[in-house]
């Protein structure tokens, strides 16, 4: 499929692997609209609208709200518009853009100390299990 081939909303969800239902609703809380539509009224999809559901798709499991990811992506559009932008919006847009960076960060660090958390308490029920099912010596007993 070429860079300009259009998509249904089935390849799609293929492509992300996100439910027909969820892009569905992506695009009624206005963070994907398809690019076009067929004459049958089908949504239809780019690669560039592939690649905003990923970037939406990352950002769930990392907690953003709708509104930060509204945000996000229109911080985007706005940077690689191909419109000449000032340099004090750009740069305040560069700014807000470096602070979801250290959002991402902080909240990937929360992921790996939960992720360890995780991990011991897996290593200590294996522990348990293992002391359990393994024989113990018979106590012997001495009757003098």
């Amino acid at each position: 499929m070429g860079d300009g081939a259009l998509m249904q909303i089935g390849e799609v969800a293929e492509r992300t692997g996100l439910s027909l239902r969820t892009i569905r609703y992506y695009e009624e809380v206005g963070l994907i609209v398809p690019s076009a539509r067929s004459q049958g009224g089908f949504r239809l999809y780019t690669h560039a609208d592939v690649d905003r559901l990923q970037v939406v798709k990352r950002m769930k499991p990392l907690e953003f709200s709708l509104e930060q990811m509204r945000d996000l992506l229109a911080i985007v559009d706005r940077l690689s518009g191909g419109v000449r932008l000032a340099k004090a919006e750009r740069e305040r847009l560069l700014d807000t853009l470096a602070g979801y960076r250290e959002a991402v960060h902080e909240r990937c660090a929360a992921l790996r100390a939960q992720l360890a958390t995780a991990e011991e308490f897996a290593a200590t029920l294996a522990g348990h299990m293992d002391a359990l099912q393994s024989p113990t010596p018979s106590r012997a007993t001495t009757n003098s």
